[in-house]
């Protein structure tokens, strides 16, 4: 083993290792992936940079605007509302349906676009059903994954592959359905599995109807009222600087009317009878005005007497409290594609941005008790937020941020539904007759999307997941390393030393669950980069086709059901459903295992070795 080998092996390991550990970004280890192999001269100039110009990257991008023109349009909404009538009031067929329904929507759109569509529409059936979310969500997850196995286009360890495949052969690739039949037994599978075993292996997290009794905000709620003497008196919200200097969230402002006890014997329990206005950051402050705050009692009383406040008894807030003929309450999903993921609340400006109050936040099945104003933000996490309600309409404009409840279809080009789809249609025709390469059909597809107006331009760049694309393209350059330094083949031959003994059947189920347990800590497409070049080795030097090979590579990537973190759809769940951390192995063991035997039994008949 030369040196050349090590060095790339241990930029592999160092790598593997920053993803696992979640403290930096995945993008961002993976250009400091492509710096490190530019610097060490393991790679050329034009090989660290090729990535971005590999035609499975530019595709990638490109799938991305084409999801979202399907999004904006209400395409994707209408399918997946129809196929939810047929839930019927049985768990167990509501599962299947949602499952079916996002399996067939992430084989031509991105999993995490599918995942996202459906989530405010099945936690409104879950709460009017009176289903727990949990029941619901990781099978909504990783539907998600298993129905992008059925085209090319329907995940990026697809089109990684077949480029990968492509440049290795000078020629070997994947068509458009290739993926089909072993996609169609997988997604199969995967919604019987759920239906029978997997969902009775889910937690049953209690339903709370009431928001505020969810989220705990009741602790830290009091009435504050502006005595006439305070120095507070004149200026506006913004200028008190309650939320900058002392932590205060000012939820709601009350009219001059009396709070009222609901039992004398209840003394600590209070109920709002008055009237609650939505607090504007540009309201001047009068005395004798009534607010409705949240911070820490001991930091209200530090500042009563220097501020001029008068502070009322703790309040056990419901929703009724909270909302009112303007101002209404809501939960916010924070999505991989939100400009607010990695700051703070305070850092994005928030509450200018769209007028909202952050009451609390819910992270990994637990409401945030800490400082909210500098907690930085992260994928999967629900802000429970009110305000005026024209704010919300904010909201759903942005698509990194997820307001959880059913979108009313005139915030939806609908009119533009018949030109999205004729735009997807033509270039599924276009790819499947091979008329044209995937790359050109699919920029071609984006392209027709913005022309016609489906999206904007502004719109198409922000449909990019821009991480992701820098995730692959700084991978991809280790992919070339690993070719370049031999280490491909080193890695190969050493699969083929340990499982060849059982023939190709054995060194393709080797590089099956090589790639399964690499894509719980990172990326599936960071994964089958890194894995795509080994199995292409080890197929050449068994003599046999390397294209079931890669096949096993494409469907293990897809198997992320062990962590919470291994597919950012089932980040998006967690949080949302209650689950703890072991919920996602307890169900996705048997998953993955069914899989396994799946890839052995029925593949090579698809494929043969």
């Amino acid at each position: 083993m030369n040196a050349d080998i090590i060095l790339v092996l241990s930029i592999l390991v160092a790598a593997i290792v920053f993803f696992a550990w979640e403290k930096i970004g995945p993008d961002i280890v993976a250009m400091l992936v492509l710096i490190t192999l530019a610097i060490t001269g393991l790679v050329s100039t034009d090989e660290a940079f090729r990535g971005f110009a590999n035609p499975a990257v530019v595709t990638v991008w490109a799938i991305y605007i084409i999801s979202d023109g399907l999004f904006k349009s209400g395409v994707a909404d209408f399918l997946g509302a129809n196929i939810l009538r047929f839930a019927g009031n049985s768990e167990g067929r509501l599962t299947a349906v949602i499952m079916l329904s996002v399996g067939l929507m992430s084989a031509f759109m991105n999993n995490i676009g599918a995942t996202a569509v459906l989530l405010p529409a099945i936690v409104a059936i879950s709460r009017k059903m009176k289903i727990s979310p949990s029941k619901l969500l990781i099978p909504l997850s990783f539907a998600s994954l298993m129905g992008g196995n059925m085209t090319l286009i329907g995940t990026p360890p697809n089109i990684l592959a077949s480029g990968i495949l492509l440049e290795y052969t000078h020629g070997l690739s994947f068509g458009f359905f290739d993926f089909l039949p072993m996609g169609i037994i997988i997604l199969t599978s995967g919604i019987l599995y759920m239906v029978f075993i997997g969902r009775h292996l889910l937690p049953d997290t209690s339903i709370k109807d009431d928001l505020a009794q969810s989220y705990k905000i009741r602790d830290y709620a009091t009435e504050l009222t502006i005595l006439p003497d305070s120095p507070l008196v004149g200026k506006t919200i913004q200028e008190s600087r309650f939320g900058e200097d002392y932590d205060l969230t000012s939820i709601s402002k009350l009219n001059k009317s009396p709070i009222t006890r609901i039992s004398p014997q209840l003394s600590s329990t209070r109920r709002l009878v008055s009237k609650s206005l939505p607090v504007r950051r540009t309201e001047t402050i009068a005395a004798n005005d009534v607010f409705l705050v949240k911070g820490k009692l001991e930091t209200l009383l530090k500042i009563k007497d220097m501020q001029g406040l008068k502070i009322g008894a703790d309040i056990v807030l419901s929703d009724r409290d909270l909302q009112g003929s303007h101002t209404s309450m809501a939960e916010i999903l924070v999505a991989p594609a939100s400009s607010l993921v990695g700051k703070t609340l305070k850092d994005a400006h928030f509450r200018d941005q769209f007028n909202l109050t952050v009451l609390a936040l819910w992270r990994a099945g637990h409401p945030v008790r800490q400082k909210l104003a500098h907690i930085p933000v992260q994928v999967g996490d629900v802000l429970l937020v009110q305000g005026a309600r024209e704010s919300f309409n904010l909201v759903d404009k942005d698509p990194g941020l997820l307001l959880l409840e059913p979108v009313a279809d005139d915030r939806r080009r609908t009119e533009k539904a018949p030109l999205a789809l004729a735009i997807m249609a033509i270039m599924l025709v276009v790819v499947t007759m091979g008329w044209l390469h995937i790359s050109i059909a699919a920029v071609t597809a984006a392209f027709a999307m913005v022309i016609t107006r489906v999206l904007s331009i502004d719109e198409a760049y922000r449909a990019i997941q821009w991480r992701s694309i820098f995730l692959i393209a700084g991978m991809l350059p280790l992919g070339i390393a690993m070719e370049n330094t031999g280490t491909a083949q080193f890695l190969a031959d050493k699969i083929v030393l340990y499982a060849g003994q059982w023939g190709p059947m054995g060194v393709m189920v080797g590089i099956y669950l090589l790639t399964m347990l690499l894509t719980q800590p990172m990326s599936n497409a960071a994964a089958t980069v890194l894995i795509a070049p080994i199995a292409i080795d080890a197929a050449f030097q068994l003599g046999v086709n390397p294209q079931p090979f890669l096949m096993a590579v494409v469907i293990a990537a897809s198997t992320a059901f062990l962590t919470p973190v291994g597919h950012q759809a089932n980040v998006l769940v967690y949080g949302l459903g209650n689950y703890k951390f072991l919920d996602f192995t307890k169900v996705g063991l048997g998953l993955t295992a069914l899989y396994l035997l799946l890839v052995v039994l029925l593949l090579p008949i698809f494929w043969p070795l």
